[in-house]
């Protein structure tokens, strides 16, 4: 008996979703290379349904979301008016009870004809469809101050009534798990872990001629030193600059080159670059093709991750894949990710930034050893499992009869849970 799954994909690839948007295109071509009686409907939005197009598989298939905008569009205009009233958007007054409000089907999700539909990001809308949520993390209750008042309230809102409602809600990490758990009071087994492999494996593997390529379109003609992300106030662009200047007087020089889509923050970060005078070493490429992404991991001299907050670690499985050595932070999930793969400091102190930097520029047996250490970290982080540990999460939803191996993919997510206590 076919099962079908929707996937919510009403993304606009290219406007800001960083991680997440690679996560989307992982995983759903890695659903789409398995064998099984699964039918997989990809909800892409109206704009632009067909994004992901060519990374589908033979039991996968594309249908326009609906043409209304999404909540957080919707109110992307009022948000000025909505900071002076915070709080009458996000409640609604049902049998005398204030209950938190979150977007609501209109019938088009049920008109799928789905067992089962997967937010695998952070929009929630409540049908009449078991469903899977995926938050990725609650950075908004930890560092607050990194987003509009309007934001924490509006994620916090639709976390807790997406946590509450949904069958099961998939993060990347035991840190994260924990964290749900304690924040939302949530059982444990409602929680399901599966780590999230590299993006990049879906993306054509570099030849010669691409690398060649990207070092004449880049002019990349020296060392460097690479950070791929979103600027993001808690992704620390302002620290690493800082390690960088501090450096830079001690008589050590290495280029930094850092791709990913540029936020409002950015300019911050240009005028921290022209503060400390690092115009000629640091280039901020912006958003790139995938196949040049995967090109500059292999030809950076190191990759370094400097993040505050993290629940995923996709730089760090993405290096591993391409042979660069990380270093990177030591906070939230990224400890438990790395293990003995990565090169870790604390991001809060630009001394210790700075030393990690000129390891990873003078020491070559480090590198060569992290190297080798971050191949055998990718063993545990498999397209084919994942996808595999995502579709027993769909037909446990779902009410299907679950295999030998769905049970213990999902037993394992809870053992790795059991282990991290």
């Amino acid at each position: 008996m076919t099962l079908k799954i929707a996937i919510n994909a009403q993304l606009l690839p290219g406007t800001g979703a960083g991680g997440t948007e690679c996560l989307l295109i992982g995983l759903v071509n890695a659903l789409g290379r398995l064998d099984g009686p699964e039918q997989y409907l990809v909800v892409g939005p109206w704009e632009h349904p067909d994004w992901l197009k060519s990374y589908l598989g033979q039991n996968q298939s594309i249908v326009r979301g609906p043409k209304a905008p999404s909540l957080k569009r919707a109110l992307g205009p009022l948000k000025p008016l909505l900071k002076k009233v915070r709080g009458a958007s996000s409640w609604v007054r049902k049998n005398g009870v204030l209950l938190p409000w979150v977007e609501q089907s209109n019938g088009f999700y049920e008109s799928l004809d789905c067992s089962v539909i997967h937010f695998p990001y952070q929009q929630f809308v409540t049908s009449g469809i078991p469903s899977v949520f995926h938050p990725h993390d609650l950075q908004h209750l930890h560092f607050p101050q990194f987003f509009p008042a309007i934001d924490v309230e509006r994620r916090e809102v639709t976390y807790r009534a997406a946590c509450r409602d949904a069958h099961t809600i998939v993060v990347h990490s035991n840190w994260v798990k924990q964290d749900i758990v304690t924040q939302y009071k949530l059982q444990p087994r409602k929680v399901q872990v599966i780590l999230a492999p590299p993006p990049v494996q879906a993306y054509a593997e570099p030849t010669a001629e691409t690398l060649d390529l990207v070092r004449r379109t880049y002019k990349i003609n020296s060392k460097f030193a690479f950070y791929p992300a979103v600027t993001w106030e808690h992704k620390n662009h302002l620290r690493l600059l800082d390690a960088l200047a501090l450096l830079h007087k001690r008589g050590i020089k290495i280029e930094l080159i850092c791709t990913g889509y540029q936020t409002d923050f950015f300019p911050r970060i240009q005028n921290k670059v022209s503060e400390l005078q690092l115009n000629d070493q640091v280039r901020f490429l912006g958003m790139i093709p995938a196949e040049h992404l995967r090109a500059i991991y292999r030809l950076a001299h190191f990759t370094v991750f400097p993040t505050l907050f993290e629940g995923a670690g996709l730089p760090l499985v993405e290096a591993w894949t391409e042979g660069s050595p990380i270093t990177c932070s030591a906070v939230t999930s990224l400890i438990e990710l790395a293990e003995d793969g990565a090169l870790l400091f604390d991001p809060n102190s630009v001394e210790s930034i700075a030393e990690a930097v000129t390891k990873m520029v003078s020491d070559v047996s480090l590198r060569k050893a992290l190297i080798e250490r971050g191949f055998a970290r990718l063993n545990h982080f498999s397209w084919e499992i994942a996808a595999k540990a995502y579709r027993a999460v769909y037909r446990r939803a779902a009410g299907y009869c679950l295999s030998d191996e769905d049970q213990w993919l999902l037993n394992r997510g809870e053992a790795n849970h059991a282990d991290a206590r």
